[in-house]
């Protein structure tokens, strides 16, 4: 479903394009087909080139035109149907379309193809879903859309009763001359708004395929702070300007490009049927002869169309199919490499009895600052950080295993931002965090964010020291439990007394803050992105206090001294490769399709914000 449908949609944006366009052949001076082919063009690279600026700054334009656009159809159908032959509404019986293919037969069968295209495009209303509620689209449909559709398809009918030498203009031919003009015009804005729609659902099933792994990673931007669904996708979107511009220049014909859409849309219908099944048993737990009933009755109607629809393979028909088997191929590849790289992160966590034999000091050197090891991991010890134990014999004294997720809400408060526990016990000073960022949420380089996780940790510290349930659990149940951390309880409990400085060159520097070394590679290599920002730097003390615990004190001690000895991040880098042992196939899928996909798709969003002056990225090649 998520293969064909992004191919469905790519046909129906060109379908709608040239359609409108060609409008232009039936006037006064005619345009050749090259003519028209070129002014589509322009119009597809126009649409996709403002696609960055979001929906939402024309979005207002979108309701009055789709209105004035139904209106005037409706209007032009009615006129037909009057002016030509009034005896057409009786088309509306079921009789004629079995005296239809009593007399057509064969013929009658194979224009099912052609049929399939006055009543396929109306569901990319549906794809919109994620815009709008169910209820206002299927009210839309019943009470405005439909109507219309059927008054102006029997209009057409009406004139084509008498003018049959004009069917293949018919809409454009069935106009009448004074209001030909503004009604092309109107036809052309709502296909620029049609194909805006289906532009944004194509982003929208993109975006749901990477949420389930099943599609390389892309750069997601959201549009509008308000409505969820406006996003944008950059690479998609040149992807779609190359495959439309493509498939319009080297068709150049909307019969053929028909052909392409009928096959693909009634391949999604198809699909989607047996889907529809698959919930009336699963999800609305019916009986499964009720769920195989409706399989049947709707197989056989969509079936006819469908095999009429591969009869036209050769005539078109073929790019919906070779489209889909590359997008399936991708996301095959992608979604069996991912799912390789997590399981074998998943079977060789290291085990928490593994560590505690090392002892506290791990059986290495425990130097002086604070190691953010990053990971996909929200629980467990990622193989990563035992493969950087046994090769380099220092690690820093105090390790943070840091997970960045993001939730689907627009932004995520302070108050619920971090989640903090425990990897070991208390000599260890091994913390865990998990860190929730909305769709919105903007992650900036601004130190803020090691702040606030040291702030957080000491929160920690202390709420855990006052809570019988975390003093009374046994060190084998460490990893896993966590805590909510809010930045109020924190400015109203802390035992930290924070100072602040600020300096508007960036590089001066509280000089207990860093080391030497960092300070002068900093003083060497300034930022150059964000020459002149003020920095904000942020010095912690423990507050006196008599009542504290001493074991909290020197935690809480050891904590403040790390963060001025420095922070660096350590990132994983896992490279997937297939065994010696694995045969061909899969080694042509992991080591050249999946490596050509990772190494050409974008990186984790957390690596774009971390101070590459403090990254150190470590590699691990995974043989699965």
């Amino acid at each position: 479903m998520f293969v064909v449908d992004p191919v469905c949609q790519i046909l129906i944006f060109h379908h709608l394009i040239l359609s409108s366009v060609s409008g232009l052949q039936v006037t006064e001076k005619k345009l050749a087909s090259g003519e028209i082919v070129v002014l589509a063009c322009v119009i597809l690279v126009g649409l996709f080139a403002l696609q960055h600026f979001g929906t939402r700054r024309v979005a207002f334009m979108f309701a009055p035109i789709v209105i004035i656009w139904l209106v005037s159809i409706f209007s032009i159908g009615l006129y037909n149907i009057i002016f030509w032959n009034p005896k057409i509404v009786r088309a509306i019986s079921p009789y004629y379309i079995i005296k239809f293919f009593r007399e057509t037969g064969k013929d009658g069968w194979f224009s099912l193809g052609g049929i399939l295209l006055s009543v396929t495009g109306t569901e990319a209303m549906f794809a919109d879903l994620g815009h709008f509620t169910a209820l206002s689209i299927r009210l839309a449909f019943a009470f405005v859309v439909y109507p219309c559709l059927v008054v102006q398809y029997m209009g057409q009918a009406a004139f084509l009763s008498r003018n049959p030498q004009k069917v293949l203009n018919s809409f454009y031919d069935s106009i009448p001359g004074p209001v030909f003009w503004p009604i092309f015009v109107i036809a052309t804005l709502a296909t620029i708004v049609g194909s805006q729609a289906i532009i944004t659902a194509t982003f929208s099933l993109i975006k749901q395929c990477h949420a389930l792994g099943c599609f390389p990673r892309v750069k997601v931007v959201h549009t509008s702070k308000h409505i969820r669904g406006q996003i944008y996708i950059p690479e998609i979107n040149w992807i779609l300007m190359i495959l439309t511009l493509a498939i319009t220049i080297g068709f150049r014909s909307t019969t053929l490009i028909g052909n392409a859409y009928g096959l693909a849309c009634i391949t999604v219908m198809f699909i989607t049927t047996f889907l529809m099944a698959l919930v009336v048993t699963f999800v609305w737990q019916k009986s499964v002869l009720l769920a195989a009933m409706f399989l049947v009755f709707f197989w056989f109607s969509e079936g006819v169309y469908l095999s009429s629809a591969l009869m036209k393979v050769p005539q078109g028909g073929w790019v919906p199919l070779v489209l889909s088997v590359i997008f399936m191929l991708v996301m095959y590849i992608w979604h069996y490499g991912t799912r390789k790289k997590y399981n074998f992160d998943l079977h060789n966590k290291v085990s928490l009895k593994w560590l505690l034999g090392l002892g506290p000091s791990l059986g290495i050197v425990r130097v002086p600052g604070i190691g953010l090891i990053y990971s996909e991991l929200a629980t467990g010890v990622p193989a990563i950080f035992s493969h950087f134990v046994t090769n380099l014999p220092a690690f820093h004294k105090v390790l943070v295993f840091v997970c960045v997720k993001s939730v689907p809400v627009p932004y995520v408060s302070p108050e619920e931002r971090f989640l903090i526990g425990r990897v070991c016990p208390r000599p260890y000073r091994m913390y865990r965090c998990i860190v929730r960022y909305g769709y919105k949420d903007i992650q900036r380089d601004d130190g803020d964010f090691e702040d606030q996780l040291i702030q957080s940790i000491a929160e920690f510290i202390q709420m855990e020291a006052g809570d019988a349930q975390f003093c009374s659990s046994e060190s084998s149940s460490y990893d896993g439990r966590l805590a909510v951390i809010s930045s109020r309880t924190i400015q109203s409990s802390s035992s930290l007394i924070v100072t602040e400085r600020e300096d508007c060159d960036g590089i001066e520097s509280i000089q207990s803050s860093k080391s030497l070394m960092l300070q002068s590679l900093r003083s060497a290599y300034p930022d150059d992105e964000n020459p002149g920002v003020r920095r904000r730097h942020v010095r912690f003390e423990v507050a006196a206090s008599p009542g504290m615990d001493t074991g909290v004190r020197e935690e809480l001690m050891d904590l403040i001294e790390a963060k001025e000895a420095g922070v660096a991040y350590i990132m994983g880098h896992s490279y997937v490769k297939a065994r010696r042992s694995s045969s061909y196939l899969k080694k042509l899928v992991i080591d050249m399709g999946y490596s050509f996909l990772r190494k050409n798709c974008r990186g984790p969003s957390v690596a774009l914000n971390i101070p590459h002056i403090n990254l150190i990225e470590v590699g691990m090649i995974y043989y699965v």
